[in-house]
């Protein structure tokens, strides 16, 4: 029986699987929207997924689990910063899979994967230097 045996395999190994998945969710975490194929897109959504679960936590042991999946410390950063603080109030569903047109060498169905609703959260406002009213000196 097949219960439970849902992965999309990708035509790859799953060491390059995992490998290419990792990064397009890094790419999603700094670009805030990717365009690659549907069947990436769809894969890479639930791994995506869990990543910004793991974000909302915030714990030290959840930030090391993160950057063992993503490979990237940058990207983890990004990710606990900004993007989990954006969806503290969403239950699910942090993600959107934009469908569009073929691609012109292999048909391939493109798509656009993208955060849903994203609205940076700004820091505390430091204290900000009041503007000089001095006027530049003109020349005569």
């Amino acid at each position: 029986m097949r219960h439970l045996k849902r992965t999309a395999k990708l035509g790859r190994t799953s060491e390059h699987r995992n490998a290419m998945l990792a990064n397009l969710v890094c790419s999603l975490i700094e670009h805030k929207r990717v365009t690659t194929t549907l069947a990436k897109a769809k894969a890479a959504r639930s791994v995506a997924e869990k990543m910004v679960t793991l974000g909302k936590g915030g714990s030290v042991h959840q930030r090391r689990l993160a950057v063992a999946r993503l490979h990237q410390e940058s990207a983890a950063k990004i990710l606990f910063k900004e993007i989990a603080p954006a969806f503290k109030d969403r239950k699910g569903g942090y993600t959107r899979i934009i469908r569009m047109e073929n691609r012109q060498g292999d048909a391939a169905q493109r798509a656009i994967l993208e955060w849903v609703d994203f609205t940076p959260v700004a820091p505390a406002p430091a204290e900000a230097a009041p503007a000089s009213e001095t006027k530049p000196e003109e020349k005569k």
